[in-house]
């Protein structure tokens, strides 16, 4: 339900928002609630006179406050539990600040704190937010969907909490995950909080330090799966499509062995994607892109390395694929550029142990015929990276220190501009930090990480400038991306969507301008980025014939009208129906 509706002054054009509650219910509404900024006209009809104190605060003095509170925190889990309270609290209020300090805060209200936050999410919670469908009460679905108050749902985020970032399954922990990705749905591409909704699937958990704790405030039950899994999760779905029809869905952190299933299963029966498989595969597509063309070459003519095979790096080769073939490749000569490893080494035709997602990636074994192996049932990273002599390097396996001095500087021996992106987050997971990335190549290599790292000054790799390195986040794509699909009205989405995404967010690489800076633009300048990245997935949408045709100035039209801005408005008590 919506506890108000907006409407325009005839006379002046002023928006104003009509608003059912008052009292004591309005300053506990974190969506309507503007806490010392209330009018004294807005006091007195909303029944606020002595609930608050007597001075009237501008935005600009409670954003004052509140950052100096969040500064004055000693930990970066206070400082996310004090960002989250504020959420809690006053919406608007909290968006304003994100907006302000964008790149300080991201990092803690997402990679690499929210991480730990979702490690003790039972010990410091404190508010329900969005949904917790947990298995026991699966035959009440349409109870528990129909209890989200929200009137008008666009975008939901769902977890199980199994595989959270490289932390593994954190059960109910996970559901700081998909309150995450939605608070970087709004302050990225603002779409209103009010049409966000983060759900977290509580199937148990298999982690016995959670189970083992008295605090934990999950389902304390080993986690099911095969059939029982399965079920559940279509009697979810299909709930979802009665309760939220127009809805876009974005899978978050499932395992490797559900991710892709579920979203092959789902795509083609709901509006959905996976932001680890298409998202991640995206953002690294545009880097590689912006990257290669720094390097004066073409993404094409590029001989990549993956240490990983699981979700993450499937999505990321597949889209990496669909980038080579625009260039002119067919599918079997991108193919051939690309070299996967697992854990059982590099992925070849002549094993028997793969994975059905990694198949399609392994190479025809008789390309290895004139290798020396120490031993060919188990080839390694540097046994490739001797051989193969790759131009680009990109780890997705949360092994820290895979990418050793000897494996950079083999590859930087036949490479003048080693294109190096350890991908793995949180930080603790990184495959090299770039300082040393940097250090080992003299300065040479094309660096991006999955999480933020601060700038490497000169000093260490023996150059000139600071140079900045760029983070690969997927809030530079999945927000775009969302905030497209709903102004457009598109059915589905595609890989082709999350193709020209890349492309689009690839030509607005500040490093292609100067070698030292990101390859990825400032965070400051997020709402502009998710803006052309929504312009062209809205595009290609009706270009593929799922959304209604209209001309490239509606779009943008449509785009705008979806972008939310902060702020308060002046309130006016509904009239009594």
């Amino acid at each position: 339900m919506s506890f108000h509706t907006t409407t325009i002054e005839e006379t002046t054009g002023e928006e104003v928002w009509e608003v059912a509650l008052g009292g004591q219910l309005l300053l506990d509404y974190p969506l309507l609630n503007k806490g010392s900024a209330f009018t004294l006209e807005e006091r007195r009809e909303f029944g606020l006179l002595g609930l608050l104190p007597p001075h009237i605060s501008t935005v600009e003095e409670q954003l004052i406050r509140n950052y100096a509170n969040f500064k004055v925190k000693e930990t970066d889990l206070e400082r996310y539990v004090f960002l989250v309270s504020l959420q809690d609290s006053n919406e608007t209020l909290f968006y304003s600040l994100l907006e302000k300090h964008l790149a300080e805060m991201m990092p803690i209200i997402y990679t690499p704190v929210v991480g730990l936050a979702s490690q003790h999410y039972s010990h410091i919670y404190r508010r329900p937010r969005g949904l917790y469908i947990s298995y026991p009460q699966r035959a009440e679905m349409d109870e528990m969907l129909a209890n989200a108050t929200l009137a008008e749902v666009s975008i939901i985020v769902v977890t199980d909490g199994e595989r959270i970032l490289g932390l593994g399954d954190l059960g109910i922990g996970g559901m700081g995950i998909p309150i995450g990705k939605l608070a970087l749905y709004t302050v990225c591409a603002g779409l209103h909080p009010a049409t966000t909704l983060p759900i977290i699937l509580d199937v148990g958990t298999n982690n016995q330090e959670l189970l083992g704790d008295p605090l934990y405030i999950g389902w304390r039950h080993p986690r099911i799966s095969g059939a029982e899994y399965d079920e559940f999760l279509e009697a979810f779905v299909v709930g979802l499509k009665r309760r939220f029809p127009q809805a876009l869905l974005q899978w978050e952190d499932f395992a490797r062995h559900n991710a892709r299933r579920l979203l092959e299963k789902y795509q083609d029966r709901l509006c959905s994607f996976n932001d680890d498989i298409q998202g991640t595969g995206a953002v690294t597509t545009a880097a590689l892109l912006a990257a290669s063309q720094i390097t004066g070459s073409k993404i094409s003519q590029q001989r990549i390395v993956m240490f990983g095979a699981g979700s993450a790096a499937t999505g990321i080769a597949e889209q990496i694929l669909a980038a080579m073939m625009m260039e002119g490749l067919s599918a079997a000569e991108a193919t051939a550029r690309l070299w996967l490893l697992d854990v059982g080494g590099l992925l070849h035709s002549g094993r028997e142990d793969l994975e059905a997602i990694a198949r399609p990636f392994a190479q025809p074994v008789e390309r290895l015929a004139n290798w020396q192996l120490a031993n060919s049932a188990f080839i390694t990273l540097a046994e490739v990276v001797h051989h193969l002599h790759p131009t680009v390097l990109i780890g997705t396996a949360a092994q820290p220190g895979a990418f050793t001095r000897e494996i950079i500087a083999a590859m930087a021996a036949h490479t003048p501009q080693p294109i190096i992106f350890p991908l793995s987050n949180p930080t603790s997971k990184c495959e090299a930090h770039p300082a040393d990335v940097l250090a080992w190549t003299a300065g040479r290599a094309i660096v991006a990480t999955g999480s933020p790292f601060a700038a490497v000054p000169a000093s260490v790799y023996g150059g000139t400038g600071t140079r900045m390195i760029g983070q690969c986040n997927n809030s530079y794509i999945f927000p775009g991306v969302g905030l497209g699909v709903i102004a457009s009205g598109a059915r589905r989405v595609t890989n082709e969507m999350f193709a020209v995404a890349a492309r689009a967010l690839s030509a607005l690489s500040p490093a292609l301008r100067d070698r030292n800076a990101s390859l990825f633009p400032p965070l400051e300048t997020i709402r502009s980025v998710s803006r052309t990245v929504a312009i062209a997935v809205a595009v290609q949408a009706q270009s593929e014939g799922l959304a209604a045709q209209t001309s490239l100035e509606e779009i943008t039209f449509r785009v705008d009208a979806n972008m939310w801005k902060p702020r308060y408005v002046r309130y006016r008590r509904a009239k009594k129906p």
